[in-house]
């Protein structure tokens, strides 16, 4: 894929607010899925303030995808297997109804009332069936400080972190849309000072400041990709948050790494910004401390220039923002993370979510969990009136993506929300 048409700053959109829109103007066309009262789920795209629904445009044959209508079900997977060739050829044929271009859409009165709703009005579902989750550690600077705070400055990165993508695999059957309250966690705690681990709530709630990359093209068992191929795989992102519980984390991760301190829930944004739309803000990784194997090589850019936010909003008070960060930091691209993860054979499928990993910048302000910012809880934020260390019940946590560039539109990734409730 490469910037065209679909990318010009001065296209116009004849949807009222969609010029301007920080998120969702004509040049990002990010999809989700949606439902509205007495109507089912289905697929459609963000524009502006508005959903369109691309169900009725199938329908009335604006949109000619086939046989299957990949709209007019409830999870974009099937329209995600279809492939770079369609994923691109649907964006243009978009792009030209909402600007004008194609005039059809925007004289067809009766249609164009039918097919636009509000995005308040409507609820958002997850949008894709998740297959599977895989979890990354890509960012170096996040890996440093948790290594830093608990190996020491000496051997703050394992041996084999500047030579591979650290992963695990994560629980797919607890990821939930934005939005979705999240219950605190039970489980086995034990503090170093205590003689025996206990079964209580975490005290050591956290959240993690991530990107999520959604695959489309799936990859089939004993098949190794190269990074180009791992990047045309990739449908599309989101914002992604991987709540942990700290203190069930440090008893239970050794020997085999994280568990129950991550399967209660996993957070993802509604609305999936397509690769296609991130083209303007491809960039580089940063440059390597040690040369990487072959397969692992990169002939493009394939991060992308992402600013990050994470806001914390207690009970009864406005958020603050208490971390910004950037994903083009991150040291190993979801490319080389794809790369990766079949190079063992392993198969992929259409849906499988990809987490970067928690996204930390080289500021104490730019660390993407309260973990770092608070350097597992010696010392405390500010937030409001109180010091506070951890996630307590009630709290929000609100994540945010944008994209900008000179000579680009601003594009967003919407809300990644979440609320904090007591443990059961």
């Amino acid at each position: 894929m490469a910037v065209n048409g679909t990318h010009d700053p001065t296209l116009p959109c004849w949807v009222e607010g969609a010029e301007g829109h920080l998120d969702f103007p004509i040049q990002n066309l990010p999809y989700g899925v949606f439902s509205t009262p007495g109507r089912s789920p289905r697929v459609g795209i963000a524009i502006g303030d508005s959903i369109l629904d691309l169900a009725l445009l199938e329908e009335a044959g604006y949109l000619p995808t086939g046989d299957d209508a990949p709209f007019r079900r409830s999870s974009l997977n099937a329209f995600m297997a279809l492939g770079g060739e369609v994923w691109s050829e649907t964006r243009g044929r978009l792009s030209r109804l909402l600007s004008g271009e194609d005039p059809r859409l925007k004289e067809n009165t009766a249609l164009r009332a039918r097919a636009l709703a509000e995005r308040s009005e409507a609820k958002l579902h997850l949008p894709a069936f998740i297959r599977s989750f895989t979890d990354f550690y890509a960012s170096r600077e996040h890996a440093t400080n948790v290594g830093r705070m608990f190996r020491g400055p000496e051997n703050a990165l394992m041996p084999n972190w500047l030579h591979l993508p650290v992963g695990y695999n994560g629980r797919a059957s607890t990821v939930v849309v934005s939005g979705s309250d999240v219950i605190r966690p039970m489980g086995q705690i034990k503090a170093p000072e205590e003689a025996a681990p206990r079964f209580a709530p975490s005290e050591k709630l956290d959240f993690e400041l991530e990107l999520g990359a959604l695959i489309g093209l799936p990859s089939p068992m004993g098949k190794r990709l190269g990074t180009a191929e791992a990047h045309a795989a990739i449908f599309g992102y989101v914002l992604l948050n991987d709540w942990s519980a700290r203190d069930i984390q440090a008893w239970e991760y050794q020997p085999l790494g994280p568990f129950q301190a991550k399967a209660f829930a996993t957070t993802i944004s509604p609305w999936i910004v397509t690769q296609e739309a991130l083209e303007p803000f491809r960039a580089w990784t940063p440059e390597r401390e040690k040369p990487l194997l072959d397969y692992l090589g990169e002939e493009a850019p394939y991060n992308f220039d992402i600013e990050l936010t994470a806001r914390l909003q207690p009970v009864g008070e406005a958020p603050a923002t208490i971390c910004r960060t950037n994903s083009r930091g991150l040291y190993y691209s979801f490319a080389q993370q794809v790369a990766h993860h079949t190079s063992s054979g392993c198969a992929l499928c259409t849906g499988d979510l990809i987490g970067s990993g928690t996204v930390s910048g080289s500021t104490p302000e730019s660390c993407g969990s309260l973990l770092e910012l608070t350097w597992n809880g010696r010392n405390p934020l500010r937030i409001g009136q109180r010091q506070r260390t951890f996630l307590e019940d009630g709290d929000r946590l609100h994540l945010r993506g944008r994209c900008s560039r000179e000579g680009a539109v601003t594009i967003g990734f919407g809300p990644c929300d979440g609320r904090i409730l007591q443990a059961r």
